[in-house]
C-alpha cells in the first residue's frame, strides 16, 4: 500500500525534475542564441584590462628612442618588433609570413628632392615658380627617379563623378595628358540623400580624387587646400607630405604629380589670368558645371629619391573553440606607424605620435593580453593586426585587406582603434560607421550595458570613416568601424571634451608636440578597450556573420568576398 502511495510522489518528483531540466536547457539554449550573453570567463578576462598597462605601452612607443615610428625607418621596425614580442609573450599564434608574427609589406619610398621645380606658366605673363611646402606639396606616384610634366591645366570643380547623386564634373571631356586642378571635399548640402548631407562620402576624399584623375588619363592632379573643406590646416598637409611618401609597388600608369596648393596660391593663379577663384568655387557647386580649360600650363621637373623596402604588419591569432566557427575570425586593428623623424628640420623634429597612434596600439596590446588570459576561448578565432604605413595612405591595411591570413569572406568584423584621447574617463563612445552594419543593434545594447551614450560623429563633414584602417577592410567587404571616446568625460561638461579635441587638432595632431606626458589619463582608453572586448566576443559568438545593411556602398564587396571564400 505504501509503495502504491509512493508511486505518484515519485512520478511527481520525476516530472518536476524533467521540467526543471527542460527549463534549464531552454535557458542555456536562449543564452547560446543571445548575442548579448558573454560567459563569466570572458567577463573576468575583460575586467583585467588596465589603464596603466596601456600607459606603459604608449610611453615606450612614443619615446624618442623610436624616432616617431616612421615607415621603413629604424623606429618603425623597433615598434613592430616590440609588438610582435608582446604577442609572443601572450602565447598568441603567429599569423604572419613563414610562421612569424610579421606580414611583409612591399613598399616603395619616394622622397622629393631639392632639384624638383614646380611652375605654373600663363599664356601671357611671367612663370610663377611655386615654393615647396610654402605654396605646394606634391609627390611622384610613378615611382620613377625623374618625371617631366608640361601639361595644360583644367579646373574640374570637385573632380567627382557620382551617378547615384546625378553629379558629373567631367561631362565626358577628354582629359588625357592634362593637369587637373580640383577642390577638396564635395558639393555642400544638408540633404541626407545628396552626398549624405553633411557627412562626407568617399567622393570627398583626396585619395578618390587622385584615383579618378588617373582613370581620366590625367598626368597630374592638384587639390586646392581650404581649411574648412579639408577639415585640417595647411600645416597638417605640409607635415604629412614633407618627408618620404610610401606606396605599394606600382602596377600600371600613375600620376606624375599628386599634390596640393594653398588657397592663397590658387587665388594668385586665378588673378594671373584675370579670373576670380571665388567664381570658380561658385560654378563648381552647380550640377551644370563643366571642366574649365585655363590659360595656364603646369611645368614641373619631379626629381625623387626612390627606394624599395619592406615594412611589416604585425599579426597574431587566438584560435577559436568551435570546430566550425574557428575558421572565421573577428579582427582588431590599430596602426603603429607615425611620421618619423625629419633630420633637416630645426628644433624638435621627432613626430612621436603618442595619441596617434600610441593609444590605439596600447589598447590593441591590452586586448590581446586579456583575450589570451581568458579561461574560455571565443567560438570564432580572434586576429590582432597592428598595421604599418597608415600615415602614408592606409598602405599597410590595404595590403592586409588584399592579402589577409584568413579570406576576407570569413572575417566577421573589424574593430579598429586610432588616435584616442587620453584625458579621462569616457561616458560616451563614437562608433561612426557601425550603424551601416547589421551588427549595430548589438553595439547599441553593449553601449547600454557599459552605460555609455553613443555620440554621433560630431564632424561628419571631415570624412573620418575614410581616413583610418577600418576603411581598407570595408573596401574588401568586411563590416568595419573604429571605436573611440565621445566628448563627455566624467566630471566635465560635454563642452570641455569638445575643447580638448579641438586643442589637440590645432596644437598636436601630426606635429612633434604629440608626445607622451605623465599627466595623460588612460582610464577612458581602458573603457574603450573593455567595450571593444565585449563587442568582439559577441561577434565571435553569433550564429551568422554580420553584414552590411541593404544598399550600403560595401554590400557588393561583401557578397563577392563571401562567394570567393565559399569557393575555396
Amino acid at each position: 500500500m505504501r509503495r502504491l502511495l509512493l508511486i505518484p510522489i515519485i512520478l511527481a518528483i520525476a516530472l518536476a525534475a524533467g521540467a526543471a531540466s527542460k527549463t534549464s536547457k531552454r535557458k542555456h539554449a536562449k543564452a547560446a542564441l543571445n548575442p548579448n550573453a558573454v560567459p563569466a570567463e570572458a567577463l573576468t578576462a575583460m575586467k583585467t584590462i588596465d589603464a596603466e598597462r596601456i600607459r606603459a605601452h604608449v610611453k615606450f612607443l612614443a619615446d624618442d628612442l623610436l624616432e616617431g615610428r616612421g615607415t621603413g625607418q629604424r623606429g618603425g621596425d623597433l615598434a613592430a618588433a616590440y609588438i610582435a614580442t608582446q604577442f609572443a609573450l601572450d602565447g598568441l599564434k603567429p599569423a604572419g609570413d613563414g610562421g612569424s608574427y610579421l606580414q611583409q609589406v612591399p613598399l616603395v619610398g619616394v622622397s622629393v628632392q631639392p632639384e624638383t621645380t614646380f611652375a605654373v606658366v600663363p599664356e601671357r605673363g611671367e612663370p610663377m615658380t611655386l615654393r615647396r611646402l610654402e605654396d605646394y606639396v606634391a609627390t611622384d606616384e610613378t615611382q620613377q627617379p625623374v618625371s617631366d610634366i608640361d601639361a595644360p591645366i583644367v579646373f574640374v570643380g570637385y573632380g567627382i563623378e557620382a551617378p547615384e547623386y546625378k553629379w558629373d564634373d567631367y561631362k565626358g571631356v577628354d582629359l588625357h595628358g592634362k593637369a587637373l586642378l580640383m577642390l577638396v571635399s564635395e558639393p555642400p548640402s544638408d540633404e541626407p540623400g545628396f552626398f549624405a548631407g553633411k557627412a562626407l562620402t568617399y567622393y570627398g576624399r583626396w585619395t578618390y580624387k587622385y584615383e579618378e584623375a588617373l582613370r581620366r588619363g590625367a598626368v597630374a592632379a592638384i587639390l586646392v587646400h581650404k581649411t574648412d573643406m579639408a577639415s585640417y590646416g595647411w600645416e597638417v598637409v605640409r607635415n604629412s607630405w614633407s618627408g618620404e611618401n610610401s606606396y605599394l609597388k606600382a602596377e600600371g600608369p600613375k600620376l606624375k604629380a599628386a599634390g596640393w596648393i594653398t588657397l592663397g596660391t590658387a587665388h594668385k593663379l586665378a588673378e594671373a589670368v584675370g579670373q576670380d577663384l571665388d567664381q570658380w568655387l561658385a560654378r563648381a557647386n552647380s550640377r551644370d558645371f563643366r571642366p574649365i580649360p585655363l590659360p595656364l600650363t603646369l611645368k614641373a621637373h619631379m626629381v625623387s629619391k626612390v627606394r624599395s623596402f619592406t615594412s611589416s604588419n604585425v599579426v597574431a591569432m587566438l584560435p577559436g573553440s568551435d570546430p566550425k566557427l574557428k575558421n572565421e575570425v573577428v579582427i582588431y586593428t590599430a596602426h603603429y606607424d607615425h611620421l618619423g623623424i625629419r633630420p633637416d628640420m630645426p628644433g624638435d623634429n621627432i613626430y612621436n605620435g603618442a595619441m596617434d597612434n600610441g593609444t590605439g596600439c596600447g589598447i590593441l596590446l591590452e586586448l590581446a593580453r586579456a583575450y589570451a588570459s581568458a579561461a574560455q576561448r571565443p567560438k570564432r578565432s580572434i586576429l590582432f593586426a597592428s598595421v604599418t604605413a597608415e600615415e602614408q595612405g592606409l598602405r599597410g591595411s590595404e595590403y592586409l585587406g588584399n592579402h589577409p591570413p584568413i579570406p576576407a569572406g570569413k572575417i566577421a568584423l573589424d574593430l579598429n582603434y586610432d588616435d584616442l584621447p587620453a584625458i579621462g574617463t569616457a561616458e560616451e563612445v563614437q562608433v561612426a560607421g557601425a550603424e551601416r552594419t547589421s551588427f549595430y543593434p548589438i553595439v547599441e545594447a553593449t553601449a547600454r550595458q557599459f552605460e555609455l551614450q553613443i555620440r554621433p560623429d560630431p564632424h561628419p563633414e571631415s570624412g573620418h570613416y575614410y581616413r583610418s584602417d577600418h576603411f581598407s577592410l570595408a573596401r574588401v567587404g568586411v563590416p568595419s568601424f573604429s571605436i573611440k571616446e565621445g566628448e563627455k568625460y566624467k566630471g566635465h561638461p560635454t563642452e570641455w571634451g569638445a575643447r580638448q579635441n579641438l586643442e589637440y587638432e590645432r596644437k598636436r595632431y601630426h606635429q612633434p608636440s604629440d608626445e607622451y606626458r605623465p599627466d595623460m589619463d588612460f582610464s577612458g582608453d581602458a573603457v574603450m578597450a573593455r567595450f571593444g572586448f565585449v563587442l568582439g566576443w559577441k561577434a565571435a559568438s553569433l550564429p551568422e556573420m554580420p553584414g552590411w545593411r541593404s544598399g550600403d556602398e560595401f554590400e557588393a564587396a561583401r557578397k563577392q568576398s563571401e562567394a570567393a571564400a565559399g569557393a575555396r
